[in-house]
């Protein structure tokens, strides 16, 4: 992946800052509305591979959504995964992918070590 993508979320505040950030130093990146658009299963398991998080380290795990699925503590990467696409706004964010890397960003300022 060469280009830049953002799984963005416009209500939330460290999404638009980190998209802010961006546009500041020039990286214009293709917006995913995740929540209206969710990522496929295969993009879920890239970006977790580029972040090396597990699939339960990229959900939020406080978030009513998440906890009303009532997934078991031991469910697999591919419950997990299913989750993620079949109820996007579990997933953390944003996360920015760039060049076969990624990073999430919290804080904002830790996805511009995907451009050095």
């Amino acid at each position: 992946m060469s280009k830049t993508e953002i799984w963005h979320n416009p209500r939330c505040s460290k999404s638009r800052q980190t998209l802010a950030l961006l546009r500041e130093h020039a990286i214009e990146p293709d917006i995913l509305l995740y929540k209206e658009t969710p990522p496929t299963k295969e993009d879920i398991r890239a970006a977790l591979s580029e972040l090396n998080l597990s699939a339960r380290d990229l959900i939020r795990q406080k978030d009513a959504a998440f906890k009303e699925l009532n997934l078991p503590a031991n469910a697999s990467e591919d419950v997990l995964i299913e989750a993620m696409v079949q109820h996007p706004a579990i997933i953390e964010r944003p996360v920015v992918r760039h060049g076969g890397k990624a990073a999430l960003g919290r804080p904002p300022e830790s996805v511009l070590d995907l451009f050095k």
